[in-house]
């Protein structure tokens, strides 16, 4: 499964912005049948989107689950990418869903300190897991801090977690403010710069700005293009013309930025 660069949440009581996320350009969507959808409109969520489900769509669909009920109704479909499972903070919690829900990739979603923990242990609870990543809201009100630079400490240990485990890099949580672009695109490059990889969003006029704070720079596609080049002709530690060693690992590095580079724009 080809990690995403952009996730667009939709609420699962509203088939019709759900539809409109499909054709919105994202990389996936992301059926929220948690906090997004009332208590008493769970139930209509959940049927709602099991019948979107019920067929392939042109994008993958991650559902966020509330329940377990949910993974018993949605399980087997044929529209279903991946179950998004909100606050965990066991490995045990990752097993028993998986058990629940066989073959379907599964992301667990850190939102609170004992999460942050264990979150090695839930990366590797289970051949299921595809993936790791915050859920900043529920973490920052869990831990009490009052601003993004008290997360980073988390980010930084979600995302070794994650390499640790031989995961994708996570993908960024949401920036609740869909006005200002100016501030998402600098959370998307301090959180590129941390390691991660793409970003959920809440609305589509999100999506160009994370689309474009995680692709590589022209600067850095050349940067790579000249390591790749020279790797070409020599083995091990390598120097480059300006003079700078540069070692396998680097290489390798290197070859993502180009793989990431040709991707197709959303």
């Amino acid at each position: 499964m080809t990690t995403p660069l952009t996730l667009l949440y939709a609420p699962g009581d509203r088939p019709e912005v759900v539809h409109k996320a499909l054709a919105s350009g994202a990389d996936a969507v992301i059926v929220d049948l948690e906090d997004a959808v009332s208590p008493g409109r769970k139930d209509y969520a959940l049927a709602a989107t099991a019948e979107l489900l019920s067929s392939l769509q042109p994008l993958p669909v991650h559902v966020r689950i509330n329940t377990p009920h949910d993974i018993e109704a949605l399980t087997g479909l044929p529209g279903l990418c991946a179950l998004r499972i909100p606050k965990v903070a066991h490995a045990t919690d990752i097993q028993r869903i998986a058990a629940r829900a066989p073959g379907v990739p599964l992301y667990g979603l850190l939102e609170s300190a004992l999460a942050i923990e264990h979150a090695y242990a839930i990366a590797t609870a289970h051949p299921a897991v595809h993936g790791i990543a915050l859920g900043e809201a529920d973490l920052r009100a869990d831990l009490g801090v009052r601003d993004g630079a008290g997360l980073d400490w988390p980010r930084t240990r979600t995302v070794i977690a994650a390499r640790a485990a031989g995961l994708a890099p996570p993908t960024q949580s949401v920036f609740p403010d869909i006005r200002d672009l100016d501030a998402l695109y600098a959370s998307c490059a301090h959180g590129r710069s941390l390691g991660f990889l793409g970003r959920a969003a809440i609305h589509p006029r999100q999506l160009p700005v994370i689309e474009r704070a995680f692709r590589p720079t022209r600067e850095e596609i050349e940067a790579a293009e000249e390591i790749v080049k020279a790797a070409a002709t020599d083995q091990g530690a390598l120097a480059l013309p300006d003079g700078r060693f540069v070692d396998a690992a680097v290489v390798a590095a290197a070859r993502r930025t180009l793989s990431l580079a040709r991707r197709e724009p959303s």
